[in-house]
């Protein structure tokens, strides 16, 4: 069997790992894969162990071009089946491309963003199959009218090995520079909209109030750091904020936090909250998209409605005050995640939708 992926993604973001971990996997039960990604990404350097990789221009939603190019390289190919793993124009250019030359698509759907049931009706009639990375989105494309033999649910995995090692508390502190009693709190997101930053920010100054050590690390990039950054200044918040920045070595300090913060409006698994879980740390979310699904409400974490500064404030407060109910859900969560969010169990997900849409 023969795949070609499509990853349109620059950076190493938690859709990109995913890709990586799903191609290696693969390759290792002897699959062969091609992995088709932007030139001077990310992916194209990493080299994904036992996978071609194909760096080409890819120019987003704006770039039909992309049509052309993909059709001509899965021409060239000849794979058995085209899998879409990103947006970004990769999915609609990438599924047109495959029409164009006459190659079953799957395409993985990693965010839980309506779309209208004209939209559905009409894209998706590009695809195969569709893959989702949480119960939560499918339901999303049931309720908007995708036929429920075409939509199957594959959940995110996480390597956890890298965030099983215990982080030593005063290394920890001396790399980010913060106070031996310091209590911190981490974000591990983009910089964008929907991750709901500023619902920290705008909680914070009353958090202080009650909780004065407490520290926020926010980890990630993004177009909004600059209105961020301008926020924290605003509120007079420099002194319990740090920007951490992107992190390739994230997985040596995540454990080092005392609870994760994600007070997302959109998501469709969170990718950062299971490595958080693997690393033992406990987490504040919404039940927006799957969270609910990568964070049980009380068990490994608290769960509160998007948006809800009040819940968000008091989620917080209750861990925060709380250093016995951390060390519970952050236990809880790092055996969950060994035990229901193997890569193994994602790889083997993907490979039965393959089979099933090659099968005669």
């Amino acid at each position: 069997m023969k795949i070609l992926h499509v990853e349109a993604g620059k950076f190493l973001y938690g859709g990109a790992r995913q890709v990586q971990y799903i191609v290696e996997g693969l390759a290792a039960r002897g699959i062969d894969n091609l992995l088709a990604c932007p030139a001077g990404s990310d992916t194209a350097r990493q080299q994904p162990a036992g996978v071609r990789v194909v760096p080409m221009k890819m120019g987003g939603d704006g770039d039909p071009g992309m049509v052309l190019r993909l059709a001509s390289l899965i021409r060239a190919e000849k794979p058995d089946l085209v899998h879409l793993h990103s947006r970004r124009g990769a999915d609609t250019w990438g599924g047109l491309a495959a029409k164009l030359a006459g190659v079953p698509c799957v395409l993985s759907r990693r965010v839980d963003n309506p779309e209208s049931r004209l939209a559905v009706a009409i894209k998706y009639r590009l695809y195969d199959h569709v893959i989702t990375i949480s119960e939560g989105i499918r339901q999303v494309l049931l309720s908007e009218g995708l036929a429920p033999e075409k939509v199957t649910c594959v959940r995110s995995a996480v390597d956890a090995t890298p965030y099983l090692a215990p982080v030593d508390a005063a290394t920890f502190r001396a790399e980010f520079g913060l106070p031996a009693d310091a209590l911190v709190a981490g974000v591990v997101a983009q910089m964008i909209p929907r991750k709901g930053h500023r619902y920290l920010l705008s909680v914070l100054p009353g958090l202080l109030e009650k909780h004065p050590k407490l520290i926020v690390l926010i980890f990630g990039q993004g177009p909004l750091e600059a209105e961020l950054r301008a926020e924290v200044q605003s509120r007079g918040l420099d002194a319990a904020v740090r920007f951490a920045g992107f992190r390739h070595d994230l997985p040596r300090w995540l454990g080092g936090l005392d609870l994760l913060v994600h007070p997302a409006d959109m998501e469709g698994l969170g990718v950062s909250l299971l490595q958080a879980s693997a690393a033992g740390v406990p987490i504040v979310t919404t039940r927006a998209g799957g969270l609910p699904e990568a964070v049980l409400d009380g068990v490994t974490g608290l769960l509160i409605d998007p948006g809800n500064e009040a819940q968000l404030a008091a989620a917080i407060d209750r861990l925060a005050a709380d250093p016995a109910l951390r060390a519970r859900f952050g236990a809880a969560g790092r055996a969950r995640i060994l035990a229901e969010f193997s890569i193994d169990a994602m790889v083997a997900g993907n490979l039965a939708v393959y089979r099933q849409v090659l099968r005669p």
